[in-house]
């Protein structure tokens, strides 16, 4: 009898709290959809990224990026966050200077101007330019198997991204090595300079630009993208005569570092505040288009996503922080700097989201973190559904909260990434090129799963 009575009440207990569970995440559905139906209705995070994209390119150190950023301090403090500051940082300061140069010659005979781009980092030729021959290359093996007939040239790197995978990450992967270290292996064999076709999935003549490394040990050669449909150019005319001449002339110059800022704002918990949920993407872009897509929309995002909470007066348990990073496309000192914060704090990070993957249409999460976290937050899928989110998955963040090394979950924030290689790097990266309800999606996907996390912890 005993033991039927035991049985009964653990059967009674078992269905009080599947109740109480439904009921939790009914209620958590229920804000999840206020929240996407707001954000998309009022359209306030689309109308500051319009703001913030007059402003213009925001390369770290130039006299735009601290327009943007003060820009952005004013406008959290006109939000009414309870704390906005600018963390001090060092950035690098590098300038395009005047527009590039480089033509086709066959002999002393014109042939064709191509459209390229310097390099991020680059350093420039003499006023006069550099004249060599052309050598082409698909990879590092390639040029090392052709390493006798590289003195003196101009190597051309000229894989490009791998069209054939559906990720156009892995496929952006697959080609961005030639514009990171192409300068550093051609400089081994003597080359005089370098040019890459650029890292795009269009099939357009805009260059892509970039971030680019050099060696200590090793010459520093100039260094550029060639527009797609150029490269293609360059390519079949060189099977045609392989004695081809180029011609580059580039006028970039690197400064000093320059002083800059994290751009920080944040809603206090309202019974852990000393728990702390990071959302957040980079504020620099590079120095052509406007960063709209890269990454001047995961950050108004990021904003709004706590604008929302005090739009529709939803106290969180924990605190959320908004940090917009500076210097992620040409250094990542921001994220490093907040790392080392986050280090030093006698706060918990529980999690920190990134967006930088532009402004398409929601589809899921990576998650960084242990099997049980994952698992955790994976079982919220119901909810997370509402704003159009159909996945969480194991996988990388971002880099910039990839420095926050005492965090218990990264995140990274994922839309649909067809197009996104497009436009970014590239003056295709505007404003205009941004869809208002692909965008207010993205806030409210990041909103559900900081209100979760704020609710649930981790």
């Amino acid at each position: 009898m005993l033991k039927f009575s035991l049985l009964i009440s653990l059967f009674f207990l078992s269905t009080v709290l599947s109740f109480a569970q439904n009921e939790k995440i009914n209620n958590y559905i229920s804000v999840a959809d206020t929240l996407t139906k707001t954000a998309l209705r009022d359209r306030k995070g689309y109308d500051w990224l319009k703001e913030l994209c007059e402003i213009g390119p925001r390369l770290s150190g130039s006299e735009n990026s601290l327009k943007a950023i003060f820009w952005a301090e004013n406008k959290m403090k006109q939000l009414g966050f309870d704390s906005v500051w600018l963390q001090p940082v060092m950035v690098p300061h590098w300038e395009r200077g005047e527009k590039e140069f480089c033509a086709v010659y066959n002999g002393n005979n014109f042939v064709k101007e191509l459209n390229i781009l310097a390099l991020g980092g680059s350093i420039s030729t003499d006023k006069n330019g550099i004249t060599a021959n052309v050598i082409e290359v698909k990879s590092f093996d390639e040029l090392k198997q052709k390493s006798s007939d590289v003195k003196g040239k101009i190597v051309f790197f000229s894989r490009p991204i791998d069209q054939g995978l559906i990720n156009t990450f892995s496929g952006y992967g697959s080609a961005v090595d030639q514009r990171v270290y192409g300068a550093i292996e051609a400089a081994k064999y003597g080359a005089v300079g370098v040019v890459i076709r650029s890292v795009t999935t269009k099939y357009d003549n805009v260059p892509h630009t970039g971030v680019m490394l050099y060696a200590d040990s090793l010459p520093r050669i100039p260094a550029a993208a060639i527009g797609y449909l150029d490269s293609d150019f360059l390519s079949e005319q060189l099977k045609i005569n392989p004695e081809l001449l180029l011609k580059l002339r580039l006028n970039c110059r690197t400064f000093e570092d320059a002083p800059s800022f994290n751009v920080i704002g944040e809603i206090k918990g309202t019974q852990l505040p000393d728990e702390v949920i990071v959302v957040g993407g980079h504020f620099d872009s590079w120095d052509v288009g406007c960063g709209a897509h890269d990454d001047g929309a995961g950050c108004i995002q990021s904003m709004e996503v706590l604008d929302l909470f005090k739009r529709l007066h939803i106290k969180p348990k924990r605190t959320i922080r908004c940090v917009l990073f500076i210097n992620e496309e040409n250094g990542s000192r921001g994220g490093i700097e907040y790392g080392k914060f986050a280090l030093s704090s006698s706060e918990k990070h529980i999690a920190a989201i990134e967006a930088d993957r532009g402004a398409f249409t929601p589809v899921g999460f990576y998650v960084d973190s242990d099997s049980l976290t994952i698992d955790k937050i994976s079982r919220w899928l119901p909810v997370f559904e509402k704003a159009s989110i159909e996945w969480i998955k194991k996988g990388g963040s971002g880099v910039d909260v990839s420095k926050i090394k005492n965090a218990k979950a990264l995140l990274g924030f994922v839309p649909d990434d067809q197009r996104y290689m497009d436009l970014h790097h590239s003056a295709n990266d505007v404003f205009e090129e941004v869809h208002p309800r692909e965008f207010e999606l993205g806030t409210a996907a990041m909103a559900v799963m900081v209100y979760l996390l704020s609710e649930e912890g981790l």
